[in-house]
């Protein structure tokens, strides 16, 4: 079925009200899970609702926190999550941060101990919107094996990054897995077997049913090259935020751990050589303008196909599982109609 953006937001925001999240806050974590629908991104998206709240009815999110924040140098903020939303922790850390990047010339937040960020893009294009270089960093349980192994040792340690130009910025986020866990499960949510080099099982066997998947590993994207950028992730988010290492990170996928993984967020004050915003745009555009493989599908770089998603997603809506919807729907006293505002 399709829904309105209005209508995805309006009931996701209002259910993390009704279950004790203060409006900015709900507010916040919502339209993350919204955008991600609208990039076509379910496996970041509304589905993880249920999970979130089931999450604050255990203890182990507290939708008031927004994080105890300090200064561990000139350019370093160091959080501590606290349990709050991840959304809400990294926003107010970066918020707190991006004042001094004009003075510092570059900043960097570390966390420990907030809940799942969703998808990296968000924070970095935030940051290009207050015009710096973002980059953003993650860490979470072991889900990934290493090359040539057969059992998850590292997480799929995402990385986003965002370079202002003169128009929309460079934005790229990827996960160093060959997918992300959440994809997994959305193919188990909807009964969807998996691409062959996928995942492994248990028992180390590769597999195509996600919800063997599920239990097992992800493989590396690129092989040894994703595996290599994974693990020095692994340490590096480790060392800067003083999180635990992915067999011992719980919580972005269950119900019942506290999250412990961790997040790491630069923030780079641009250089000010004369025209090079204009530069930077005019060098995009001649990538997009270099010959295609196939006549039909022009030349993208990162971020052009999100934007176009999103921009659609917005005038004509999106779809979804009406199981889910009709799910979300249960949760709350009133119903919110399919399309609204």
């Amino acid at each position: 079925m399709r829904i309105s953006e209005a209508a995805a937001l309006t009931l996701a925001t209002r259910l993390l009200e009704e279950h004790g999240a203060p409006r900015d806050h709900a507010l916040l974590q919502a339209r993350v899970l919204v955008t991600a629908e609208m990039k076509g991104h379910p496996s970041h998206g509304l589905h993880r609702l249920p999970r979130l709240i089931d999450r604050i009815e255990r203890g182990v999110i507290n939708p008031e926190m927004k994080g105890t924040q300090r200064w561990r140098a000139d350019a370093v903020l160091e959080v501590e999550g606290s349990s709050g939303f991840g959304p809400v922790v990294a926003m107010a850390a970066i918020e707190r941060l991006a004042p001094h990047i004009p003075d510092l010339g570059i900043g960097l937040v570390a966390v420990r101990n907030a809940n799942h960020l969703g998808m990296l893009a968000h924070y970095v294009e935030a940051i290009a919107e207050m015009g710096f270089v973002g980059i953003a960093l993650s860490s979470s349980e072991s889900l990934v094996h290493p090359f040539g192994g057969t059992r998850a040792m590292l997480g799929t340690n995402p990385v986003a990054i965002a370079v202002p130009t003169a128009e929309e910025p460079l934005v790229l986020d990827l996960a160093t897995s060959l997918v992300s866990m959440g994809r997994i499960h959305h193919h188990a949510a909807t009964g969807r077997p998996l691409p062959e080099g996928w995942a492994r099982d248990a028992e180390g066997y590769p597999t195509t049913d996600p919800v063997r998947a599920k239990s097992g590993a992800i493989a590396p994207f690129g092989d040894a090259k994703g595996y290599g950028l994974g693990i020095a992730m692994e340490l590096l988010v480790a060392a800067l935020a003083g999180s635990a290492l992915a067999p011992d990170v719980r919580g972005t996928l269950d119900s019942h751990s506290p999250c412990n993984k961790g997040d790491v967020f630069i923030l780079i004050e641009p250089s000010l050589a004369p025209g090079l915003p204009a530069r930077l745009s005019a060098y995009l555009d001649a990538v997009r303008a270099s010959p295609p493989a196939q006549a039909s599908e022009p030349v993208l770089v990162p971020g052009d196909r999100a934007r176009r998603r999103r921009a659609a997603a917005s005038r004509d809506g999106f779809d979804i599982d009406p199981r889910l919807w009709e799910d979300l729907n249960a949760l709350s006293p009133s119903r919110i109609p399919a399309f609204e505002g």
